[in-house]
């Protein structure tokens, strides 16, 4: 290869839409690929941060040339996320208003992006199905429906959604791989991605398989490999995985399917990075996990290809907080069969604060952590706590400039309330009546707190 200074650089683009596609490939190294050599497809360099930036120029482009989408008019959308910022990320430049539906279970960090572009943000329910009112797609079609001089885009079942990834992904991908690709590796949402490439390859490169990940708790794959129609089920994972099947979706096309967890999708996101460099969405985790299992599966050498779906970087609040990982019970941890499996933060991870730190210290560690209480540390020792309600009582009856330079100490709760981890969860209840955190130790020592939110999310994954 030759030095990259020597390497030509590609001149100014006009616009932002002139930058979707033509994404880098990489080889993967350092994974246990069994036989076989894997590699990624960045479509987390598109300018809106992901490939669906590809379908959203694709459909918009094909509602301008059939009349349905006029100037001025109102793109509504039914989105995980990335199609919605693929769409505003085409559709503002060319001057048309969005209003986009999205599921409550989404990362903070795609509606803070939305927002930001000017985008009409409606969350709704996750827990229901298609069907049902506040289903995110049936929501969508009946808000497009009322509005005058809109467009309801439908990723679902709109052909130039499997048709950009036909004519353009498809093609870069047999281009950079110098026309040997053995297997592709792809998740399916709208079903876009998997119809157009294995359309392509069909009859660009008839030996190529397509491959699907999918999420437990999808439908997709149990029909794929055993003939199964299964109940749905739930999954954190973003943007992959379906309740029903999408009119886009065609999976005659798929030749093998992988069930990948949560807990594999996470950890393989974060091994990517680790190992790779490469900060990827939870979806991207997802499909190189069944990327991996595929290779290790051959006996043979095989070229292998997938996708980096999106960029990890919306989802720093979740995929990359420890915290949430733990919350959510995305990762190994030792259980005891007490009060200490509830507890979010443990000593080691806790945010914590000490008595002579200031009160501006505790507000800000309390933002920065998104937490309402902080215990308080003395040399080791808890010796207090202190939450929005002593801050606040602290600090609204003094001079401004003098409200948050008092020390923790004179605001904090040293009169504790705790329990003992080996406890039974009913003694929970009483400490949140009394509208109260849960402070759970081991003999002296301090475990750590339990919040309502804890329980809750103790008693969710036990269900």
């Amino acid at each position: 290869m030759p030095p990259l200074t020597d390497l030509p650089l590609p001149p100014p683009a006009a616009t932002a839409l002139d930058l979707i596609g033509r994404t880098p490939m990489l080889e993967l190294t350092g994974f246990d690929t069994g036989p076989c050599r894997l590699f990624v497809k960045l479509e987390s360099a598109n300018p809106g941060g992901s490939i669906k930036d590809r379908i959203a120029r694709s459909m918009i482009e094909a509602a301008e040339k059939d009349g349905s989408l006029k100037p001025g008019g109102t793109i509504v959308e039914a989105t995980a996320g990335n199609t919605g910022l693929g769409l505003a990320q085409v559709g503002l430049l060319k001057g048309y208003k969005l209003l986009l539906v999205v599921p409550d279970k989404m990362a903070r960090e795609k509606i803070q992006h939305l927002r930001a572009m000017g985008v009409d943000v409606r969350i709704t329910r996750s827990d229901v199905g298609k069907g049902h009112p506040e289903y995110y797609q049936d929501m969508a079609q009946a808000i497009a429906a009322k509005l005058n001089n809109a467009v309801y885009i439908n990723q679902f079942s709109n052909p130039a959604n499997p048709k950009a990834h036909e004519t353009t992904t498809g093609p870069e991908i047999l281009e950079q791989m110098e026309g040997d690709v053995d297997a592709v590796v792809v998740g399916v949402g709208s079903g876009g991605t998997l119809t157009g490439l294995g359309r392509f390859f069909a009859k660009a490169s008839p030996k190529t398989k397509m491959v699907l990940a999918d999420p437990v708790g999808s439908i997709l794959a149990p029909l794929v490999e055993r003939g199964e129609k299964v109940e749905p089920g739930s999954w954190v994972v973003e943007g992959i995985g379906e309740d029903f099947i999408p009119d886009n979706c065609d999976l005659d096309l798929v030749a093998k399917a992988y069930e990948i967890s949560d807990t594999e999708s996470i950890a393989t996101a974060r091994l990517l990075l680790t190992k790779a460099g490469i900060l990827a969405g939870s979806s991207s985790g997802t499909l190189l996990a069944g990327a991996l299992r595929y290779c290790r599966d051959q006996t043979e050498p095989k070229r292998v290809v997938t996708l980096v779906c999106d960029t990890g970087s919306r989802y720093l609040s979740k995929v990359y907080n420890d915290s949430w990982v733990a919350e959510q019970g995305l990762v190994d941890r030792e259980l005891h069969g007490d009060l200490r499996d509830l507890i979010a933060r443990t000593p080691g991870d806790a945010v914590t604060v000490g008595p002579d730190d200031t009160l501006l210290t505790a507000y800000n560690r309390m933002r920065q952590a998104d937490v309402s209480q902080l215990p308080v540390i003395d040399d080791g020792r808890l010796i207090g706590l202190i939450d929005e309600s002593d801050l606040l009582e602290a600090v609204e009856d003094r001079r401004q400039d003098a409200r948050f330079r008092q020390p923790v100490s004179t605001a904090m709760t040293a009169k504790l309330h705790t329990l003992q981890a080996a406890e039974q969860l009913d003694s929970l209840l009483p400490i949140f009546e009394r509208d109260e955190v849960a402070i759970v130790m081991e003999g002296k020592e301090f475990l750590g707190l339990i919040t309502r939110i804890d329980l809750i999310n103790y008693l969710r994954k036990a269900a």
